[in-house]
């Protein structure tokens, strides 16, 4: 009796864990049709062991044997295992005659949508987020009932509204003419280009009432892009004159208000990415590698200070108001720091990690997406900015350095060290481009030649916000930052570079003072 309830219950679990035979036989010997439909048959049904059946084909573990009805049976084979794809049953002995089911290219991305649609039914919200992912670039039609299905279950409000708008693209290719209308009203909420795409098409409709609702949704797509469009335009403006108002700040206090034309302050910026790039490499292998920028920043601004506090005692300070010698003494000492560069670190590209938490980024709009790394530079910036604005205003030191720079004879008679304040002026100048250096490594390689791609512009930033004007430097890197990559938009970037390039000489001729002219007992210093 016992014997009998065990095959009994041995027999039931079989037959629950069984799946539709017919269409593992399809899938595995039927013809191109045949095996599309055996793969849509499948996932309807929603067995977990679907999954299993469809990978084994696409992985070339699927192999089938002649049963004694003279019909094929299909087996999943692993090595010298293998079980009955219907039933999941282990077969022993492994028969000798068996032949493998092939599958093409074009079956194998069928089966990929269909393994991304039955992870949709899984309890795990990443793995069903990973699926709506995936689809959303492009799902069979086909999937459309087990998309139903798994939106009646989905309440995850970051997974459902995306898991809609598949739903709806999917019936927007099969379905009554009402199921189309109503796809294509549920589109006209989205963001997605790939609405826009599927929409575009409805257009061409033979039926007018489908023609109308696609033609209306289209136009309140293409507004929301137009939105997405102009933040990630704006984003990637605020981006590029952080970039370029770091690179410019060091050179606001040296040439500014120094008045020194240093045409080093590109290697300046370059010695700040390479020690970023030196500190990488000690905390390389160890648990704190994600936190070796807490190292780097002042580890930078240190390097880059020391080497331009060097230059200043060795060689600038005495070149003082004589511009064409300091220009041409600063671009030898130029190639000579790119060549010990080269010498040290070679001639190739090195390349700086980011840390896990700027990798990656945050998705604001249907294909606009901010990386961390651009975000957190541009806070970096504003960090700076304000250091720098406080140490000018609020310390001793920059007392002095405004004295100096506004009236040397003065400052000097009232007892300022105008020799040492040069110097300690210069070192934070040269600290603030190693800054801009540890944060550029951050979103590019590191070479000899970082610096040169920056120092142009930075000295385009300083000139157009005003000559000792460092909100003027503020307003400038921002105006030109959103002025190039609106103009990328229209023309690329070298027609961009050279349409602002002419924008600022024409403006310095017109107006040589800058954005922000100097007021005061400045203009006579």
């Amino acid at each position: 009796m016992k014997t009998l309830l065990l095959a009994l219950l041995l027999s039931f679990a079989a037959a629950a864990a069984a799946i539709d035979r017919a269409a593992v036989e399809k899938l595995a010997t039927g013809e191109a049709d045949e095996r599309s439909a055996a793969i849509s048959a499948l996932v309807a049904e929603a067995d977990p062991r679907a999954a299993e059946v469809l990978s084994a084909l696409a992985e070339g573990e699927m192999q089938t044997v002649a049963g004694k009805d003279g019909a094929r049976r299909v087996l999943i084979v692993r090595g010298e295992e293998a079980v009955d794809a219907v039933t999941g049953e282990k077969v022993t002995p492994l028969p000798e005659e068996r032949e493998d089911a092939i599958a093409n290219n074009r079956l194998r991305g069928q089966i990929e949508g269909a393994l991304a649609a039955l992870k949709l039914l899984s309890p795990e919200r990443e793995t069903r987020l990973e699926a709506v992912k995936q689809l959303a670039a492009g799902a069979d039609e086909a999937l459309l009932p087990l998309v139903q299905k798994a939106l009646a279950k989905e309440t995850d409000a970051g997974i459902r509204p995306t898991l809609e708008l598949i739903a709806a693209s999917l019936a927007m290719k099969s379905g009554t003419k009402e199921a189309r209308v109503a796809a294509i009203r549920r589109l006209a909420s989205s963001s997605s280009p790939n609405s826009r795409t599927l929409l575009a098409a409805a257009v061409n409709d033979p039926d007018e009432d489908i023609r109308f609702e696609a033609q209306k949704a289209l136009r309140e797509v293409q507004a929301s892009l137009a939105w997405g469009e102009r933040a990630g335009l704006l984003f990637a403006g605020v981006s590029l004159g952080s970039i370029l108002l770091l690179a410019a700040l060091g050179l606001a206090i040296t040439y500014g208000l120094m008045g020194v034309i240093n045409m080093a302050h590109g290697e300046l910026i370059m010695i700040g990415a390479y020690t970023t790039y030196a500190v990488q490499v000690l905390f390389r292998g160890t648990p704190y590698f994600d936190w070796y920028l807490l190292a780097a920043v002042p580890a930078s601004f240190a390097m880059s200070a020391m080497v331009g506090m060097a230059l200043e005692r060795s060689v600038i300070r005495w070149l003082y108001g004589r511009p064409l010698e300091t220009l041409l003494a600063t671009w030898g000492i130029s190639l000579m720091l790119i060549q010990a560069m080269r010498t040290l670190y070679g001639a190739q590209n090195v390349q700086v990690e980011n840390p896990a938490f700027m990798s990656g980024g945050i998705e604001v709009f249907a294909g606009v997406v901010l990386p961390w790394s651009r975000i957190s530079i541009i806070a970096f910036a504003a960090l700076v900015l304000l250091g720098m604005w406080l140490l000018l205003t609020r310390t001793r030191l920059g007392l002095f350095v405004r004295g100096v720079t506004q009236n040397r004879e003065m400052a000097a008679c009232v007892g300022v060290p105008t020799g040492r304040v040069d110097t300690w002026a210069f070192g934070l100048g040269s600290g603030i481009a190693g800054l801009a250096g540890c944060a550029l490594s951050q979103i590019g390689n590191v070479g000899p030649d970082l610096g040169q791609g920056y120092i142009v512009d930075s000295f385009m930033v300083v000139v157009f916000g005003g000559v000792g004007q460092l909100a003027g430097t503020v307003y400038a890197a921002l105006v030109l930052g959103f002025a190039n990559k609106f103009l990328e938009s229209w023309s690329g970037a070298v027609i961009a570079k050279i349409v602002v390039l002419v924008f600022i000489i024409i403006f310095i001729q017109r107006r040589p003072q800058g954005m922000f002219a100097l007021k005061g007992r400045a203009l006579d210093s």
